[in-house]
């Protein structure tokens, strides 16, 4: 294991995060500081790959809450599992609802139709893109 730690505004800079976004997930637990800097904290590199699953998951609409408890989850955890696999379907429904939104999209880049909002398939391709 690499025992370098990484000064907080590399960590920052890299994950893209501000600082005090580091220092608000320390205090949620989803992060920790490994050492100091002076009086600047400090990350092992592992901190990065978090970051990024942290990331990942506020975007699918995880909440801290949940992210902090699939972060401590075991295996033997059931219902922890048994939301997770209702997040997975929640997320993969927005995948298909913005697949088809994309393809509509597609269409009306390349569609002649004047106007557009009259043309058949992009009503019908519209049509097929559940409102959220």
């Amino acid at each position: 294991m690499d025992d370098t730690l990484i000064d907080i505004g590399d960590v920052a800079r890299q994950s893209g995060l501000a600082a005090s976004a580091l220092r608000f997930y320390e205090r949620k637990g989803l992060i920790q500081a490994e050492g100091r800097n002076g009086l600047r904290r400090a990350y092992r590199p592992e901190t990065l790959e978090r970051l990024a699953l942290i990331s990942c998951a506020r975007d699918a609409g995880f909440t801290l809450s949940e992210i902090g408890e699939f972060l401590r989850a075991g295996p033997s955890d059931e219902r922890l599992r048994a939301r997770m696999a209702a997040k997975e379907r929640e997320v993969s429904q927005r995948v298909d609802q913005l697949t088809r939104l994309r393809d509509s999209l597609r269409h009306a880049v390349v569609c002649t139709h004047d106007p557009l909002v009259e043309c058949p398939e992009f009503k019908q391709a519209v049509r097929r893109v559940p409102q959220g």
